[in-house]
């Protein structure tokens, strides 16, 4: 495969899969990561995404009893993680590109980088508010929206930098990218059709292709893409898939991600009464169960979100692909 091709997401009548990792943490080696990717490669991954993580007001101790408020960034390395990805599997490494913590010199900093490491494939997100804001806030010289980021990203494309300087690029080296979808609506969107228009416009404004936020009932993937469809939304829409591992997610995902959780999955969950195998178990059946019906109902390729999860990931892929 040509890791800089245009679209990741040409299946040719094949079921494919792709997966998303984390970055170790500061001062972790990277081997880890690379033990759990090579758990899944036998299965053949198109891609693999790498997050990326903002920084966050932490307070050290400086002296006794004073602390100081400073800024750390607990995953750096996404660039560099990529690169090792892309070099080590000879398969595309598409590292997200964020607002949330970043600004505008920074994001150009990473895409010259990512350029001249041949990591054309992004997926480009708002991303998350620091957590001690109540609401998103962006860097003062950053971007408020994805939207903006993306008008960022194709000026680069365009061989103009942030400063107006004019840059030689050549058509093969462009980025493409990405943009994130919300079967179950964004937490800060007032509604459903509103939160479609922005995507629509991200669409418009060159996302090539959606992935969308974990869901864990098919019918509001389904429900979604009818509603895109309708809006005029023609591009890929590729189901993300996370496999629970554990019965605190029974409180923790809906909590973090805003996302509903079907009573057949709840009672399959209660049920196993603290056991972290049987937990384990029923994640991996119902996220067998929701590719499964992907499938039958024409969806060539999945997205995994296997941080935490790889065995589990694993096991759903054997079973399947």
């Amino acid at each position: 495969m040509d890791i800089n091709t245009p679209t990741l997401h040409a299946s040719n009548g094949k079921n494919t899969f792709s997966i998303e990792v984390l970055p170790p943490l500061k001062g972790r080696s990277i081997t880890q990561l690379l033990t759990n990717i090579d758990s899944l490669i036998e299965y053949a991954p198109k891609y693999i995404n790498i997050t990326t993580h903002r920084s966050e007001m932490i307070y050290k101790s400086v002296s006794e009893g004073l602390y100081q408020r400073v800024s750390e960034r607990s995953r750096p390395g996404t660039v560099a993680v990529a690169a090792a990805i892309q070099n080590r599997y000879k398969i595309p490494a598409v590292p997200h590109i964020l607002c949330s913590g970043y600004s505008k010199a920074e994001t150009e900093y990473a895409l010259i980088d990512l350029s001249f490491l041949g990591i054309t494939n992004l997926l480009l997100l708002r991303g998350d508010k620091a957590k001690h804001e109540s609401r998103f806030i962006p860097d003062p010289n950053g971007h408020s929206h994805a939207s903006e980021l993306q008008q960022q990203v194709n000026a680069f494309n365009d061989g103009v930098l942030l400063d107006g300087t004019n840059m030689e690029t050549q058509a093969d080296a462009k980025f493409t990218y990405g943009v994130a979808g919300y079967p179950e609506k964004h937490e800060e969107s007032p509604n459903a059709d509103t939160d479609i228009h922005w995507l629509k416009h991200k669409i418009d404004n060159g996302a090539s292709y959606i992935v969308t936020q974990m869901f864990f009932d098919n019918r509001k993937y389904f429900s979604f893409v009818e509603s895109c469809r309708a809006a005029g939304i023609n591009v890929p829409i590729i189901p993300g898939i996370k496999p629970i591992v554990n019965i605190n997610q029974l409180t923790v995902i809906p909590k973090t991600f805003k996302v509903d959780l079907p009573n057949e999955l709840v009672s399959a969950l209660s049920s196993c009464h603290n056991s972290a195998d049987c937990a384990k178990q029923v994640g991996i059946e119902w996220a067998i169960s929701q590719v499964k019906e992907l499938q039958d109902n024409g969806i060539r390729h999945i997205h995994f979100y296997s941080h935490n999860a790889t065995s589990s990931v694993q096991s759903i892929v054997k079973a399947i692909f």
